[in-house]
């Protein structure tokens, strides 16, 4: 982030067909009302020919309207012009809710790190489809919802997550070690905002036990990725990865250490990017602005 403080500060979120100007008039209208841009990060696809990306972070205190104002403005004299898919952020904290089942490392971790302030979101609520992990959640003084289930009642513990996440109103879900398949309709209520993680293994070794069977298979690169949930199980918008190099005189215990420390950091990055509004998905693809 900048060091401008966050509540002085938005960010414009621009997808439109690239072409010559979009640049110059943005920064043109910012610049006309009193905006001033602390950072901003920009890509085009095929070489300047296919889709063009901005993101950029402003400090309103000097505006000569009320941001309402400004979004009305925006839209009417570049928006529109430049056929823009775009959106203000930055008003308010993202309110994020954790879903975890029985591991506790992925979860542990973004609590850890939004205790100390790494992660700037509200966390409204903590939900598992198990109970062993209440004590550790409520030590960080947030509310743990234990909503256990089994095949024959998914349906009805699905239907009381999305109840909670709706009371909460939940921006973004972070499927922290969450080992539940969730349904297209779920999916659907928050489009690119469901944050998933796993091992990096797949399409290899996928179910149960896949460090077991890398460890007998004698991989030599640990790895996991984080993207966002789609209705294709794992296959959605890729986020974030990383890898460790590993070697023959590692035990199975010591690879599922290695891949645990792998996913959280993952997760982990992968999670303050979407707060920060970095990540800007389009078809199966994301850019990230680092």
């Amino acid at each position: 982030m900048t060091n401008a403080s966050a509540s002085t500060v938005l960010r414009l979120l621009i997808q439109c067909p690239d072409r010559p100007g979009i640049v110059a008039a943005v920064s043109q209208f910012l610049f006309s009302h009193g905006a001033n841009i602390v950072q901003a990060d920009q890509f085009s696809t095929a070489g300047g020919t296919g889709w063009f990306f901005l993101r950029i972070e402003f400090q309103v205190d000097g505006l000569d309207v009320d941001r309402e104002a400004l979004s009305r403005l925006f839209q009417d004299e570049v928006a529109g012009r430049f056929e823009m898919d775009w959106r203000l952020s930055g008003f308010r904290r993202k309110r994020a809710a954790l879903l975890a089942s029985r591991t506790d490392h992925c979860l542990l971790d973004l609590l850890w790190r939004w205790r100390r302030g790494e992660l700037d979101m509200d966390i409204p609520l903590v939900i598992s489809n198990h109970d062993n992990l209440r004590a550790d959640v409520e030590s960080f003084g947030l509310p743990f919802h234990h909503l256990p289930v089994t095949p024959e009642t998914r349906p009805q513990q699905e239907a009381q997550i999305r109840e909670l996440l709706r009371e909460h109103e939940v921006d973004l879900v972070v499927l922290a070690r969450y080992m539940q398949i969730l349904s297209g309709e779920f999916i659907a209520e928050y489009p690119g905002r469901i944050i998933n993680i796993h091992h990096s293994f797949l399409p290899a070794f996928a179910g149960a036990d896949p460090y077991g069977r890398a460890f007998e298979r004698g991989v030599k690169i640990i790895g996991a990725t984080a993207h966002y949930a789609t209705e294709d199980l794992d296959e959605g918008p890729i986020i974030e990865q990383d890898v460790e190099r590993v070697t023959h005189r590692e035990s199975r215990d010591i690879l599922v250490r290695v891949g645990r420390e792998v996913e959280r950091s993952v997760l982990a990055r992968a999670v303050r990017w979407h707060l920060e509004d970095r990540v800007f998905v389009y078809g199966n693809r994301t850019v990230v602005f680092h």
